[in-house]
């Protein structure tokens, strides 16, 4: 009998995905999706798991470990952008604070991915100067 031999690499820890929940949409909206997901830097069907799955525990009222480190890394983008210019010399005007403020409620679930991503791979955290 042959030994059957397994990828070490293949299930890195996580459970394995054996269930399939799918749905039917437009062309129109299948490009919206393939869409979003490109600007998250995700493959689709990974953006479309992460979407339900984050829908289904904040419907449930759940904080994950997940929602903390969003505002925690939130907050890092905040202080990292206001405190530069004030660092060097110079203010925020109320359009720049609200600019601010839009652009970390935008990014600051990609900062997260992009965060988990860097410690899952064993790279060293990047040093904004």
């Amino acid at each position: 009998m042959t030994p059957i031999s397994v990828d070490a690499n293949q299930n890195q820890g996580r459970e394995f995905r054996t269930s399939t929940a799918s749905t039917k949409v437009t062309e129109a909206e299948l490009n919206e999706l393939e869409q979003a997901a490109a600007s998250s830097s995700m493959k689709l069907g990974e953006w479309i798991r992460d979407v339900l799955l984050r829908a289904a525990k904040s419907a449930t009222g759940t904080v994950t470990p997940e929602h903390i480190l969003t505002e925690i890394v939130g907050l890092q983008l905040f202080l990292t952008n206001a405190l530069s210019p004030v660092a060097c010399g110079g203010r925020l005007s109320a359009e720049q604070y609200q600019e601010l403020m839009r652009n970390v409620k935008i990014h600051k679930h990609r900062a997260v991915r992009e965060v988990i991503a860097q410690y899952v791979a064993g790279q060293p955290e990047e040093h904004h100067g």
